[in-house]
């Protein structure tokens, strides 16, 4: 009898001690394994904020470059040099590119010397000032005909270097002045700055050069009468290569 109850009292112990064990285990186990799954259900909570972040900054990145893209393009628009126009006229010290199709020795970068001309190979000297592009392309087509029969010219005006005007006087900057496009009065008088508190606005005079004549054409100009609205006649004119403004 004291045998089988020493059996069984170590039965029971052993029974315990193995409870003790298993329940230390898994207590030590525990969390460890809970901490797992809390960072791995914490990771896509910490991390969407982030995304939605993203989302908005991409959004307003892309909203502000779809206000700005009309306006880009209006500047460039606005920027569009004076050689573009069909019937702009090429000037002293504009630069031209003359491609002959097929005939690379041919073509060739020039730029207009100070007497208006040109040089070409096989044609040599030829006027250019004072020409628009298609006009100089069909003399330079009629002058290489003499040599073959099949002749393709292109006349491009690549540099616009003869658009100078002069503005003297009463504005805070006078001085010469290259434009690449199409210019107004009141567009000169702001590339100068300005007037001055001296100037006498009604009474600016444009002075003209006349082909073919030694004295020059003189144009009065009154500043109230460009920003008039009720002025019938635009007064704001556009001015023309050697244009000189005077604002006394």
């Amino acid at each position: 009898m004291e045998k089988t109850s020493l059996k069984k009292a170590c039965v029971y112990m052993l029974i315990a001690l193995c409870g003790a064990l298993a329940s230390q285990t898994a207590g030590a186990e525990g969390p460890v394994k809970a901490g797992y799954v809390m960072a791995k259900q914490e990771g896509p909570k910490q991390q969407a904020p982030k995304q939605s972040a993203a989302k908005k900054d991409l959004s307003a990145e892309k909203a502000a470059a779809e206000k700005t893209a009309p306006a880009e393009k209006a500047v460039l628009k606005d920027n569009a040099p004076a050689a573009q126009d069909p019937d702009y006229v090429i000037g002293i010290e504009d630069v031209l590119e003359i491609s002959v199709w097929k005939n690379p020795d041919l073509s060739k970068t020039v730029s207009v010397r100070p007497d208006g001309m040109i040089s070409l190979p096989l044609i040599g000297d030829m006027r250019a000032a004072g020409l628009t592009p298609g006009q100089l392309r069909d003399a330079v087509t009629d002058r290489l005909k003499e040599y073959q029969e099949t002749v393709v010219t292109s006349v491009i005006v690549s540099e616009v270097r003869s658009y100078r005007i002069f503005i003297l006087g009463e504005v805070l900057n006078p001085g010469t002045y290259t434009t690449m496009r199409k210019t107004t009065v009141l567009q000169a008088i702001a590339l100068a700055g300005g007037f001055n508190q001296f100037a006498s606005k009604n009474r600016i005079v444009l002075v003209r050069e006349k082909s073919g004549s030694i004295n020059p054409e003189k144009i009065n100009i009154r500043f109230d009468d460009i920003v008039d609205s009720g002025e019938k006649a635009d007064k704001n004119l556009i001015l023309k290569p050697g244009d000189t403004i005077f604002v006394p």
